[in-house]
């Protein structure tokens, strides 16, 4: 199969149809062997039976409904693990992605050799309130992640190698940095196209700025976790450590001293009458405190966790 094209959704009932017969007019017009999976993050709407109704005319459509909604990160998650095509297209179900692009993102994995190229929507028809947070995000993406040639981390519009997705785990809210863990998986081949943005057609956007506040954090969290998730004693072991061994010395020179102005004669006041006392003692707690946090990370990275188990209600798989 050549194409496997990802939809996640979120009361979309509207824009479904249209969507679809938009890709299937594409795809037949590139002879291209394809499938659609649409996956119903526990819309509210019509948008399941709208599925249905399109399986049951076209033999291209799957469709996975989740019990409750998710989030984008768990749909990608499962459409991945479902896709079978050389090459796997990402889109959102708004129309605001277009399926005119397919040809091209299709011809740069298999003819230019990229393991993943991300839609670039350089003329935007969102609201400052959207554009402005997006531009700061991506440029903070672009420093950490070191994928300079990214401009848009977060378009839904992408196109991916088999293998890439094969490979990658998506989880929580990591859908914005899927370019990042695919560079963390070996997957360096990395290019963008300029794809062009339609305007919403149908419902609103499901763009709030609590995601804009959550996708600093995971991004914060990716970054850790690609340099020590698999080693958390190596960070959290070294600080509590260098924390634990200044406050021993100070502990130290603290005592000394004062054994000295008794040998002497002199007098001083008691040790733990000293701030320096407890700012010692402070430091050797929490040295303590980081380097059995590394310990036990080591140890929880050791196993495996059900981060991934969702709920799914109900398939449509492709007719054979």
């Amino acid at each position: 199969m050549d194409i496997s094209v990802i939809v996640p959704l979120y009361n979309e009932e509207e824009s479904l149809p249209e969507l679809y017969a938009w890709i299937e007019r594409v795809m037949k017009a590139n002879n291209f062997t394809f499938e659609v999976i649409f996956i119903n993050d526990g819309s509210t709407d019509r948008s399941w039976e709208i599925i249905e109704e399109l399986s049951k005319k076209s033999e291209n459509v799957r469709g996975i409904k989740f019990r409750r909604n998710y989030g984008k990160s768990p749909a990608l998650f499962c459409g991945f693990k479902q896709a079978d095509g050389d090459v796997v297209i990402t889109m959102d179900a708004d129309l605001q992605d277009s399926p005119d692009e397919i040809p091209g993102l299709y011809k740069m994995i298999k003819t230019d050799g990229y393991d993943l190229v991300s839609g670039y929507k350089q003329k935007r028809y969102d609201p400052p309130s959207k554009t402005i947070p997006t531009k700061l995000f991506n440029s903070t993406a672009r420093k950490i992640s070191g994928i300079k040639n990214l401009h848009d981390f977060n378009c839904g519009l992408k196109a991916y190698r088999k293998a890439v997705v094969k490979n990658i785990e998506v989880y929580g809210e990591m859908h914005r940095y899927i370019p990042y863990l695919a560079k963390n998986a070996g997957f360096n081949k990395i290019g963008e196209k300029v794809v062009q943005h339609q305007p919403r057609k149908y419902g609103k956007s499901k763009f709030g700025l609590n995601r804009f506040f959550n996708g600093y954090l995971d991004l914060i969290t990716l970054w850790f976790l690609s340099g020590f998730g698999r080693k958390p004693m190596h960070v959290f072991g070294f600080m509590g450590s260098i924390m634990f061994f200044i406050g021993f010395v100070a502990a130290f020179v603290i005592g000394a001293d004062k054994l000295v102005s008794l040998a002497q004669g002199i007098p001083m006041r008691l040790i733990t009458n000293t701030p320096y006392f407890y700012i010692a003692l402070t430091m050797m707690i929490i040295g303590t405190q980081l380097f059995v946090a590394g310990f036990l990370g080591d140890l929880i990275s050791r196993t495996s966790s059900n981060r991934n188990d969702y709920q799914i209600e109900e398939e449509i798989r492709c007719k054979k």
